[in-house]
């Protein structure tokens, strides 16, 4: 047989394979199943997200019955006004703190729960609780917890032998740094059983032949197992610091932006704006918002995948 006969048989057998297995495909996996479910994603997300990169540029709001094109003056507007600036910078310093307390929460329970027996398959329940909840719920109790004449201050007086009134969510300082807490405690559950699942894949003989060699507990973690969890720690970081810059439920339930605008984060801004009809406002500044997401991502993902393959 000839070179070329014997290419054209392998590519029309190639060529048959190919077409049983889209036949298999579909008949296993019809495209019709994804049908409510692709018109979902179209509707509450794809045309939103269009529309929010054409109605940046209107003057679209609740005093002008018509919509008109204005270029870039909202951003012009925007950009002069230093709140937008300002709660820029108290979101990344919220997402920065999120992703820091989610993670070494997170971090702490994996190892802490790590061995497979009852008390810690239930303890991992428990703290995969908050994860399950509603983020205002957990917004509202803990702010209750924290009030001047709350819970934390009663337990506190009652240890103490006299009254205690601090104001825990007073300060402009700190608050942002409290509720940024509160926000990695209530995430460090999933962060735990990403952590976990990292733990169950690290071979047990590599941590026999380090037993051996004489590394303690602590060498046997630094050394061995948290490098070895970089896949891990790629996805927690990215998914907490990224998905931090989106938060609004837990700041707007515990703080409402207090005190003094302390922990106003961005999307609580871009809430109010809408709130008061300012529309295109509102929508030039998730349009900005999104763009700072995506400019923060590419970097932190690069680097921690540039590191995950330096390690591994």
């Amino acid at each position: 047989m000839s070179t070329h006969s014997a290419s054209s048989v392998k590519q029309s057998s190639t060529g048959v394979a190919r077409h049983n297995y889209i036949r298999l495909l579909s008949q296993n996996y019809p495209v019709r199943f994804l049908v409510p479910a692709g018109f979902i994603l179209l509707v509450f997300f794809f045309i939103p997200t269009i529309l929010n990169f054409v109605l940046a540029f209107t003057n679209w709001s609740a005093y002008n019955p018509n919509i008109s094109f204005n270029g870039f003056d909202n951003f012009i507007s925007l950009f002069k006004n230093g709140m937008l600036l300002r709660d820029l910078r108290t979101t990344l310093i919220f997402a920065v703190c999120v992703a820091f307390f989610q993670n070494v929460f997170g971090l702490f329970l994996a190892v802490f729960l790590e061995e497979d027996t009852f008390a810690n398959r239930l303890a991992r329940v428990l703290f995969f609780i908050p994860v399950l909840m509603s983020a205002l719920a957990v917004g509202y109790v803990w702010q209750a917890i924290l009030q001047p004449n709350g819970a934390l201050n009663q337990l506190l007086g009652g240890l103490l032998g006299h009254t205690v009134k601090t104001a825990w969510l007073g300060s402009t300082t700190w608050t942002i740094v409290l509720v940024s807490a509160i926000q990695g405690w209530k995430w460090a559950g999933l962060a735990m059983i990403i952590y976990l699942a990292g733990l169950k894949t690290i071979d047990s003989e590599v941590l026999e032949a380090a037993a051996i060699d004489g590394a303690n507990g602590f060498q046997m973690f630094w050394k061995i197992k948290f490098p070895l969890l970089a896949p891990a720690v790629t996805f927690n970081v990215a998914t907490s610091l990224l998905g931090s810059m989106n938060g609004f439920d837990t700041i707007q339930a515990m703080t409402n932006g207090g005190p003094g605008g302390s922990t106003e984060i961005f999307n609580l801004y871009v809430w109010r704006t809408f709130g008061q009809g300012t529309y295109a406002q509102s929508t030039t500044m998730s349009l900005i918002l999104f763009l700072v997401v995506m400019i923060m991502a590419v970097p932190v993902i690069t680097y921690l995948r540039k590191r995950e393959e330096k390690i591994l």
